[in-house]
């Protein structure tokens, strides 16, 4: 299986590169994982809500520009379902037996996803009502993905 993930804004901080670096060799055993950063647009202090959704458009353009035909979409969104890691993992393999060799994560910017990337998204995923910084959901997402292949695979994993 082909995992990618394709998100908006570039990580800065050392520790968040470290623990996706880590979680990208990890997963090594399981799938080909693609990261995919894509740039985000800067947002002006206190910007209008048309300047906003014009933002999440042009970044929304680069994100469908970034995605395959054949992927399976799944864009992180707090309006999304939420799952708990067992049933991702469920989600992961019956896309796998179902033949589906190609799953694709998406994680906006700072202002979420444009309409069109939803739209795009054959499903929609929250990890909690709560917003966290789009630098963080990337690790978070791997664990996540690391954590299904080991309950996937009945290894051990860390509850």
């Amino acid at each position: 299986m082909k995992i990618t993930c394709v998100a908006v804004g570039k990580i800065k901080e050392k520790y968040l590169t470290d623990a996706i670096a880590e979680y990208g060799k990890r997963l090594g055993r399981y799938c080909k994982l693609e990261m995919v950063e894509l740039p985000d647009e800067r947002t002006p202090e206190g910007a209008s809500e048309a300047l906003e959704r014009q933002i999440k458009e042009r970044e929304g353009e680069r994100i469908l520009r970034a995605l395959k035909e054949d992927a399976y979409v799944i864009a992180l969104a707090i309006e999304g379902k939420m799952l708990d890691s067992v049933e991702l993992s469920r989600k992961m393999e019956s896309l796998a037996v179902g033949g589906c060799s190609h799953m694709t994560f998406i994680i906006g910017g700072s202002l979420g996803l444009s309409e069109a990337v939803l739209k795009r998204a054959d499903e929609k995923l929250s990890f909690s009502r709560m917003t966290f910084p789009h630098q963080l959901m990337r690790v978070l997402l791997l664990e996540q993905i690391y954590r299904g292949y080991r309950i996937m695979k009945g290894e051990p994993y860390h509850k």
